[in-house]
């Protein structure tokens, strides 16, 4: 979004859209996690979902330093810490020498991880195309495209004044 684009003044009926939005985003997220909470299979004993996240992050990144994982996740390093510890348990991802400066370590998945994961998204996109069997194509384009375009926007607005963090 430009600067012009954030110094003007929002109109009522752009603030009436943006709650509309609001309120379905809110019933979205909602419905999501509802549907992350009722695994189809569970993972390895113990592992927490945001230990998949962090495993989604390595196998799409390559390997990264916690504290980069952190940023990457929007998440506090004690957390990164605490799952990658969990996931260097189970087998899923490495410690390894960081190439740039020797005496630090990265995360990498490992080909356990990778597996585990590869099996996960899986899952994820016969759900998802089971939901979506209906839609026609054009809806499930229009639908990503719409997504991505938002998801960008919010990726790149700073936070508004009033978010305390």
């Amino acid at each position: 979004m430009s600067a012009t684009a954030r110094e003007r003044r929002i109109t009522a009926a752009e603030l009436a859209a943006a709650d509309e939005l609001g309120q379905r985003l809110v019933r979205f997220m909602r419905a999501v996690n509802r549907a992350k909470w009722q695994p189809v299979r569970p993972g390895p004993d113990g592992l927490e979902r945001l230990a998949y996240a962090v495993l989604f992050s390595l196998v799409h990144e390559g390997p990264q330093r916690a504290g980069r994982l952190a940023e990457l996740m929007h998440a506090e390093a004690s957390t990164i810490s605490r799952q990658s510890r969990q996931l260097v348990a189970h087998g899923l991802v490495e410690r390894r020498a960081d190439p740039v400066d020797g005496r630090a370590c990265v995360l990498a998945a490992t080909a356990e991880g990778v597996r585990v994961f590869e099996e996960n998204r899986a899952q994820r996109n016969r759900w998802l195309a089971d939901i979506l069997a209906d839609w026609p194509a054009s809806d499930r384009d229009t639908l990503t495209a719409l997504l991505d375009r938002l998801t960008a926007g919010i990726e790149t607005t700073t936070r508004h004044p009033a978010d305390p963090k």
